[in-house]
């Protein structure tokens, strides 16, 4: 290739870099140092209940307080409000005038996992056992012989709540799924993989030494349900009122001989909620109002209460404009939205499910994903060109490291997110967010430089 043909593809031509090629030593160092933190977020918020908990307290440290619909609001104010310990939001009020809308970072902190059922211990074959039922999208063969903790509140029966958290400490014992051994198993290995096991077979593997008294009709059972009633005083009935979970009880941990990737449970969406929430609470200096929504129940639908297709983010919306004189339909209109959720990254293992020149690439920066859904767009918003292009000179201005993609193939499959609901309230909205594999597995992987790029384009949204 000629000179002038070389700087001619150069100026005309895409060319997808990794982060690697893109930025200074410098930025590497840092996205390196911003991965501990992380980390330590994800040990410390397993469930949405922790992950508010845990929210609440950095915010509170960086000078957030509680807000109640009817409130005051001025300039400079960094509030929060708590629904029901499973969904925050978190904002400040900048200087400009409100009707120039609010600049939103959505991301979602429920993860999949396997629930509890409400009458779960039972005894068989000389083992006690909780039965279950999974939450969100698994894989229900990668949740059987890996160690499992268990963690929830109980609410007891004169209103009292206690938390359980059993098998995150290294002295703690941990839960178990049982599969069968291969020399049993060549029925199992017939089926197709989603069938091998079946979701009534998910009971947790919980103790198996009999209650001393030997006439006891299920005598591992009532041993567990002692335990259970000398460490937290609790009854069998008070299973009725609990959310108890069982979660991977790994710790997250670095991946790769470099330390490169972060290996964790909850990568999904929690990479993007750590990054989105410590953008708002470095933003000091935006003049824009600003909003971060952690919210629960995306794996599901986002239905309930507690989800994004509840009224809450409206009704906050709403209070935020009228206390600054605002329209609130203007304010809408106006308001700018990063749905802050994971891409599927490209993985050369099982690339016969991806479109590699449109897949996310693993150390290549935060991902833009114009449109989800599946097999014709079904289920998507498809963010305006107008929005996209606003956003692309954002991401320049602050030399963000980004890229482009959708989830795999045409007609492979693909998958929803939260930002159709927010597009519904007549708010430009998009997907943005880190590249992940292993999606939906027990332990997910991503890369720390990815990360970073995505805590570096949540503060520029908020900035410029």
């Amino acid at each position: 290739m000629s000179d002038a043909s070389k700087a001619l593809s150069e100026k005309l031509f895409y060319t997808k870099k990794t982060v690697y090629e893109s930025v200074d030593s410098t930025t590497i160092d840092e996205a390196m140092a911003f991965a501990g933190p992380y980390a330590a977020y994800l040990d410390a918020g397993k469930t949405e209940r922790e992950c508010v908990a845990i929210s609440i307290k950095l915010a509170e440290e960086n000078g957030f307080t509680p807000y109640r619909f009817g409130d005051p609001l001025s300039p400079g104010d960094r509030r929060y409000y708590n629904n029901r310990g499973k969904n925050l939001f978190l904002f400040t009020v900048g200087t400009e005038d409100i009707n120039e809308g609010i600049r939103i970072s959505a991301a979602h902190i429920d993860s999949p996992r396997i629930d509890l059922k409400q009458c779960p211990l039972y005894e068989d074959g000389g083992m006690g056992f909780f039965k279950t039922h999974y939450y969100g999208g698994i894989k229900k063969y990668q949740w059987t012989a890996i160690p499992l903790a268990l963690h929830g509140v109980v609410i007891k029966a004169d209103g009292t709540s206690v938390e359980i958290v059993i098998g995150e400490d290294d002295s703690d014992p941990v839960l178990y799924i049982n599969d069968i051994l291969p020399h049993l198993g060549q029925e199992q290995a017939k089926k197709a993989l989603g069938e091998a096991i079946r979701g009534e077979q998910l009971n947790l593997l919980i103790g198996a030494q009999p209650y001393a008294d030997a006439d006891a009709a299920t005598p591992v059972k009532l041993n567990i349900m002692n335990i259970l009633n000398e460490k937290y005083g609790i009854v069998e009935e008070d299973f009725l009122t609990a959310e108890l979970t069982a979660v991977p009880a790994f710790k997250a941990r670095d991946i790769g001989l470099d330390r490169s990737m972060i290996g964790a449970y909850g990568h999904d969406d929690r990479v993007c909620a750590y990054p989105a929430l410590k953008a708002i609470i470095d933003a000091a200096d935006s003049r824009h109002t600003l909003l971060c929504i952690l919210a629960d129940k995306e794996e599901t639908g986002s239905d309930g209460n507690t989800g994004m297709q509840c009224s809450v983010m409206c009704d906050l919306i709403s209070e935020i404009a009228l206390a600054r004189g605002g329209n609130v339909n203007l304010v809408r209109a106006n308001s700018k939205c990063l749905s802050a959720d994971v891409a599927a990254a490209y993985d050369p293992n099982f690339a016969e499910v991806y479109e590699k020149r449109n897949s996310a690439i693993l150390g290549c920066g935060v991902v833009l994903t114009k449109f989800t859904g599946s097999r014709g767009k079904g289920g998507t918003s498809d963010a305006n060109a107008e929005y996209i292009g606003w956003l692309r000179g954002c991401m320049a201005r602050a030399g963000v490291i980004w890229q482009t993609s959708e989830m795999g193939k045409v007609d492979a499959g693909g998958g929803g997110t939260v930002a159709k609901y927010i597009a519904n309230q007549n708010i430009d909205v998009v997907d943005l967010g880190v590249p992940v594999i292993s999606m939906h597995a027990p332990y997910e992987c991503i890369a720390k430089v990815d990360l970073y790029e995505a805590y570096r384009a949540f503060a520029a949204f908020n900035r410029d």
